[in-house]
């Protein structure tokens, strides 16, 4: 690939992109419709990623000063001049444009509205405003991470339902306990850069224990599909015991001072929100078979 290609590309956080568009299938396959159209399947999920990734662009641009400070960020395209802002900025308005495009388009306006907001959610009120603003950045922030899969289900239905929204609560639920794991191995990254995330401000026992209760809610939040009648067996069984592995996770980093730990738990969250969402898709496949009398 290109040199130059790659670079847009890292801008544009694929691996994170990729996770969202999987959520958002999921959501398209879950909500109530006969068949998933085909057309808002496919440029409907183009307009979330095109979305997504503008406003991972403009999260580049907005952090070129303290990606400069940080481990894990110094070497980023924007910090290492591979690419100049203006060039980043004109990317962003472009694709995110030709994203709200393609869902007005092929889906409808409240799927665009929505993904407007979750745009300017993450890369203006989180990134410019809420990650400097209080520690508790993440959680009032998260909300604009989790829309995806209610992108996905107003995609297809043209509505929201408490269905919709209980898939945001379990990747609003999700969020903390991903990212704090991460502050704690950062601590120093984050201290250096005076980005106050909840290890620097309220010390990492603290964080280690709010991570602890939020993965709780998160385990509460994810058998609620089953408790509905949203899925069955299969995803309650899978479900409970990536919750086990989970909670195994968090709990070991809770009684550790070994920050490896606190990246283990980052690394198994990424995998666990991947499996809980495939979950869901093979479940409720399986029961549509089977009441079709084809297994």
């Amino acid at each position: 690939m290109n040199s130059s290609v790659r670079n847009y590309m890292e801008l544009c956080k694929p691996r994170v992109v990729m996770l969202m568009i999987l959520t958002s299938i999921v959501g398209m396959c879950l909500a109530p419709s006969s068949s998933i159209p085909v057309l808002p399947l496919i440029f409907g999920n183009l307009g979330i990623a095109l979305v997504a990734s503008a406003a991972a662009v403009l999260n580049h641009i907005a952090d070129q000063r303290i990606d400069k400070v940080m481990q894990r960020t110094q070497y980023r395209p924007l910090v290492q001049g591979k690419i100049s802002a203006h060039n980043s900025i004109i990317f962003a308005i472009v694709m995110g444009a030709l994203g709200i495009i393609i869902l007005l388009s092929f889906t409808n306006i409240l799927t665009a509205a929505l993904t407007c907001l979750s745009l300017i959610g993450y890369a203006v009120c989180y990134t410019l405003y809420l990650k400097y603003a209080t520690p508790q950045n993440i959680v009032i922030g998260g909300i604009a991470g989790a829309v995806p899969p209610l992108l996905g289900w107003t995609a297809v239905t043209g509505s929201v339902s408490p269905e919709a929204l209980l898939l945001v609560l379990i990747i609003y639920s999700w969020t903390p306990p991903h990212f704090w794991a991460l502050a704690i191995h950062r601590y120093d990254d984050y201290a250096k850069a005076k980005v106050p995330m909840l290890p620097n401000t309220h010390g990492i026992p603290f964080t280690k224990l709010s991570i602890v209760l939020y993965t709780i809610l998160l385990v509460i939040a994810t058998v609620l599909p089953y408790l509905i009648g949203m899925s069955g067996l299969i995803y309650l069984v899978g479900v409970t015991i990536a919750n086990i592995v989970f909670l195994f996770y968090v709990i070991r980093l809770f009684f550790s001072d070994d920050k490896q730990h606190a990246m283990a738990s980052f690394k198994y969250s990424i995998y666990y929100l991947g499996i809980l969402f495939l979950l869901l898709l093979i479940d409720h496949y399986y029961v549509l078979l089977t009441n079709r009398g084809d297994l």
